[in-house]
């Protein structure tokens, strides 16, 4: 596997496109956007050059990594050669569905289509296309060059061939994975919305400040990031998203909180605007 196309160049396509490109692969990231291509060129380079002044990587690997990624908004020509394509687009099935009937005609047969879904299903989206085998979920965490996970989410009819392959394609990215049979919100999001999201109760209900409730989760619990903190750099409207999807296929207790549908409702949808659960320059 030597080629990656990631499309999507939001947040997670931008960080996937980093990681890939460090670590040897050739990358082609794909947008609709021109300008959120360019924005996302100009992270990854300045992700890289401040990895270099602390570092953590070496000065050469700045200009490697960087040789190794296009930009286009051109779909076909983004993943004509590709191995591995991931998908980085909004938590949004229809939109999903509609990329893989485009990938799987535009990839090459041996290609294998990945969706870095939270909560979405692999098997729904991989029964669009002629190659469910070689469908799978990757769900890498954000931010992607920090975070040492990548969930591997098998539909059912993913085989352990395409399994195989991807372990071996996060082993080069430096990341550790787990596998993980389908159910709604996997293992990780299933947790974490719920966390969040009680979070966001307390905090509606008078219990505690912002504050203090991850405050308390750092400190009493041993939690890197506070739950409220965490939905704001994900972004309260896919947060949102999540939770309704959950809450329409676990039940009630999956229910989002009133308060993170007003702040979405309000534009409040954490640092990418500058204001959620707490303000930010």
């Amino acid at each position: 596997m030597k080629t990656i196309a990631v499309i999507g160049s939001g947040v997670m396509g931008r960080g996937i496109a980093y990681v890939s490109a460090l670590n040897d692969y050739r990358v082609h990231v794909n947008d609709i956007q021109a300008d959120a291509l360019e924005k996302a060129k100009s992270y990854i380079e300045k992700e890289l050059k401040k990895s270099a002044e602390r570092g953590f990587i070496q000065t050469g690997d700045v200009e490697r990594s960087l040789g190794n990624l296009t930009f286009s908004t051109d779909l076909q020509e983004s993943v004509k050669d590709a191995d591995l394509v991931i998908e980085a687009v909004l938590e949004k099935m229809d939109l999903k569905i509609k990329l893989f009937k485009d990938l799987d005609a535009l990839c090459p047969e041996h290609t294998i289509l990945a969706t870095n879904t939270s909560t979405m299903s692999p098997t729904e989206i991989g029964a669009q296309t002629s190659r469910p085998d070689k469908v799978i979920a990757m769900h890498f965490f954000n931010p992607v060059h920090k975070m040492k996970l990548i969930e591997l989410i098998k539909g059912l009819d993913t085989s352990q061939e395409t399994v195989k392959k991807v372990q071996v394609a996060g082993a080069k990215m430096k990341k550790e994975t787990v596998e993980v049979n389908e159910f709604p919100g996997f293992v990780t999001s299933r947790m974490n919305c719920l966390i969040g999201n009680e979070a966001m109760n307390l905090l509606m209900e008078g219990v505690a400040s912002a504050e203090d409730i991850d405050k308390a989760m750092k400190l009493g619990l041993n939690h890197p990031m506070g739950p409220l903190e965490l939905a704001d750099l994900v972004g309260l409207d896919s947060r949102l998203r999540n939770m309704e999807y959950l809450h329409q296929t676990l039940g009630e207790k999956y229910r989002p909180c009133p308060l993170l549908s007003k702040y979405v409702k309000a534009g409040r949808l954490g640092k990418k605007t500058g204001s959620g659960f707490y303000q930010y320059e």
